[in-house]
């Protein structure tokens, strides 16, 4: 199978690919244009990216191509709409970098408390203002407000407490219980975050429902002076609304996101607000960029890819429908025969039903076989004594 890797991904992946038999082919310089030029010129069968746009129109560029990995954790850079109308699978690698960015969330949470790239700069020009920056609050007993408590977010709370810092959390599917098993404070909501946080972090995917989640009102709840740190995406924050929190509350913020920032690897000459606020930390989206995340995020793609090649199966797929609460289950045991399949989904489509999930199992040292097939559709009983009927049909069940 031929794998073309537009982005830079780790070699340790590309390596247990190659092992595999894979035809791998690399070129991190890949975007728009030049990447669906590219497509076309090397058809492979699996494209992986990690910041890369992935649109309609370089899909069209080939045909052949069936899955699109993400080598990380988010992939709003991917059209998964139209790769779905395409009939392509999107998978990501979720998981595998949240210790790095747990790491890199406590380290500018620190920094904000004591202002450690004023000292270096201070020191490096020569200033010595010991009492300027000797004046940091602590952590211990402060509260750690997590909005999102996913992987991430998981990871930053068990950091946290290590400084001794109790945590707040919301998250959509966080309940009272969960949050005590994972011995933190439940919030109602991310508003309740901002309400009793020293200190703010979010950890949520970019979707429609999070545009601007942190938007004038939740600044507004924050506590003033409180620190606010996001090292998830640019556009889940409002970022006029934060400098006027910077401004009017007293806030204190870190982001390493923002909006519009440039997707080369190096570039001169980016300017931006938040970056020049003297209240602002701004690193350059480096949460996911250790050695050891990026190893691993690695291994995670050719794991996916790996898996499709040899099963069909896509770990991690992000488009894939679930079976609508309708759904029933047919059942046939069969003999392992040339075109009996075929005659059972024949009566399938004469019976109007619409497969949504299918499978053949080939049991072992014999010649028999046994196919689930999920459907949406009218269960009718006419139609499973039909498929009875057919030659080479063991016995044929309904589930409702």
């Amino acid at each position: 199978m031929k794998v073309l890797v537009a982005s830079n991904v780790a070699d340790a992946g590309l390596r247990d690919l190659e092992e595999a038999g894979h035809s791998v082919v690399k070129d991190a310089s890949l975007s728009g244009d030049a990447l669906a030029e590219t497509m076309a010129d090397e058809a492979p069968a699996v494209l992986v990216v990690r910041s890369t746009e992935v649109t309609g129109v370089m899909m069209d560029a080939n045909p052949l191509l069936e899955l699109i990995v993400r080598a990380g954790a988010g992939y709003d850079t991917i059209d998964t709409g139209g790769a779905s109308d395409r009939g392509i699978f999107v998978a990501n690698c979720p998981g595998q970098n949240s210790v790095a960015v747990a790491e890199l969330t406590m380290g500018l949470v620190v920094a904000l408390d004591r202002g450690i790239p004023g000292n270096v700069m201070d020191a490096r020009a020569g200033h010595w203002n010991k009492k300027k920056y000797a004046n940091a609050d602590g952590l211990k007993s402060k509260t750690l407000g997590i909005v999102g408590l996913g992987n991430i977010g998981e990871a930053v709370a068990e950091r946290a407490k290590g400084f001794e810092m109790d945590v707040t959390a919301w998250s959509r599917s966080l309940t009272k219980e969960g949050a005590a098993a994972r011995a933190v404070a439940h919030a109602s909501t991310p508003a309740d975050v901002a309400r009793f946080a020293d200190v703010v972090s979010l950890h949520v995917a970019s979707t429609p429902e999070t545009e601007n989640l942190a938007d004038r009102a939740f600044f507004e709840e924050m506590n003033n002076g409180a620190y606010f740190v996001n090292t998830s995406r640019a556009a889940v924050v409002d970022e006029e609304a934060l400098q006027w929190a910077l401004d009017e509350k007293n806030l204190r913020a870190a982001l390493d996101l923002v909006e519009g920032e440039p997707s080369e690897k190096e570039a001169r000459g980016f300017e931006h607000p938040l970056m020049q606020h003297p209240r602002c930390y701004v690193t350059h989206h480096i949460g996911a960029s250790t050695q050891q995340a990026q190893d691993a995020t690695a291994m995670e793609a050719a794991r996916v890819i790996k898996t499709f090649a040899e099963t069909g199966q896509v770990p991690n797929c992000v488009n894939l429908a679930e079976p609508s609460e309708g759904a029933h289950q047919l059942t046939v045991r069969h003999r392992d025969e040339v075109g009996v399949l075929a005659g059972v989904l024949d009566e399938v489509r004469k019976a109007g039903w619409n497969v949504q999930e299918m499978e053949n199992l080939i049991f072992a040292g014999g010649d028999a076989a046994v196919a689930h097939i999920r459907f949406d559709g009218d269960p009718r009983e006419d139609t499973v004594r039909d498929i009875e009927q057919h030659d080479d049909v063991l016995a044929v069940s309904l589930l409702p």
